[in-house]
């Protein structure tokens, strides 16, 4: 009896030789795009976002790579190579040969190297698996790198001319806080944040719906303090969260990828961390005594400094700042500040703000929005 039974077409393997050449060959060009895109994107960070601590970590990945390409020896690499009989360096498409900004250059090359790890993931598990987990292991820093590296771009575009932060509180009625906001608004400020303990939930919401209706119109951005779920209900432009707040990941399953999440710090790991988390802008602080808030300890200029050198996400220094002690501030390099007494204790609250706004830089000079 014949057997009608369809039997499985084998492939046939190349030679062992054949194939461990052509492994060999996929891994070295693979490796050479990884470390090449690499580079193009440290360039990004450390000429264009002038992002120290970003530009490090980028570095650090790169010198990872080749340390961990070092199971794969250089001559075997070298020896499988046939550049002049590669039939891809004749393929090229439009899109890779224009590019309209800097961040653009970066983002391709950030999927250029995500695409290339795991090439070598994939085929690293034909000669060595510890190369293989190692690539792995990097194309998820890459990722969250990726992601620091666009909301730090993105941050500085949309808050370029957003320098004089005003926290106010919900007063004692809706007809005072509506006269606060419009007041500021009317003076200049660029960013209002709502910033109050002893509002009941309903009261503090409505609040924050009053802030975004009088905000939003004149431009000026509108921030929660601490509550993403009434920004969330409110839709104001954001929240602004403390250490012992909900996370930054947290607060965005509230929020969604949108709104801004600013993170508080007092010194320079937590501000690094907030950059990783994916933070928009930081506060950095208490800088001075505050007549609004007590510290314990200040973080001081020495910490602006700090901050202002490594992390290029907008930062604001807080805590005491005044028209008179501002200088001291903008010598260290940041820009950006956050105030409260300073403006809503005065006599005058335009006239404080006009004191302020007159010594702050009008845009940005860490990544103008042309160069982006």
């Amino acid at each position: 009896m014949t057997d009608s039974r369809h039997h499985a077409s084998t492939t046939t393997e190349p030679p062992a030789g054949e194939k461990n050449v052509a492994t060999v060959r996929i891994l070295d060009a693979a490796l050479n795009r990884a470390g090449e895109g690499l580079r193009v994107v440290e360039d990004y960070l450390r000429m264009a976002l002038d992002d120290g601590h970003l530009a490090k970590r980028a570095k650090q990945l790169r010198h990872d790579l080749a340390e961990a390409s070092k199971s794969l020896p250089a001559e075997q690499r070298t020896a499988s190579r046939d550049t002049l009989g590669d039939v891809g360096t004749r393929n090229s498409t439009a899109s890779e040969q224009q590019r309209l900004s800097l961040i653009e250059v970066a983002t391709a090359s950030f999927r250029r190297t995500a695409e290339a790890l795991r090439t070598i993931e994939e085929y690293g598990k034909l000669l060595d698996t510890t190369l293989a987990k190692r690539c792995e292991q990097l194309r998820y820093q890459l990722y969250t790198l990726e992601k620091a590296t666009t909301l730090a771009t993105a941050a500085n575009q949309r808050l370029a001319d957003a320098r004089l932060y005003v926290l106010v509180e919900g007063a004692e009625s809706a007809e005072q806080f509506a006269q606060q906001v419009e007041t500021l608004v009317t003076a200049g400020v660029h960013v209002i944040q709502l910033r109050d303990k002893r509002l009941d939930d309903r009261t503090l919401l409505a609040r924050c719906e009053q802030l975004v209706a009088l905000t939003r119109p004149a431009g000026v951005i509108s921030i929660v303090n601490d509550r993403p779920d009434l920004a969330a209900i409110a839709k104001a432009d954001g929240v602004h969260l403390g250490q012992d707040d909900l996370t930054v990941a947290a607060a965005r399953r509230i929020l969604g990828p949108e709104p801004l999440v600013g993170v508080s710090t007092h010194h320079l790991a937590q501000a690094q961390q907030a950059v990783l988390d994916g933070a928009n802008y930081l506060g950095a602080g208490p800088t001075f005594a505050s007549g609004t808030k007590q510290f314990t300890e200040y973080a001081g200029l020495a910490y602006l400094q700090q901050v202002a050198a490594e992390v290029s996400l907008p930062t604001y220094a807080i805590g005491g700042i005044t028209a008179e002690n501002l200088p001291q501030v903008l010598a260290t390099g940041i820009t950006r500040i956050a105030v409260a007494g300073a403006v809503t204790g005065a006599p005058n609250p335009t006239h404080a703000v006009e004191q302020l706004l007159a010594q702050l830089p009008h845009s940005s000079a860490e990544m103008p929005a042309s160069e982006v």
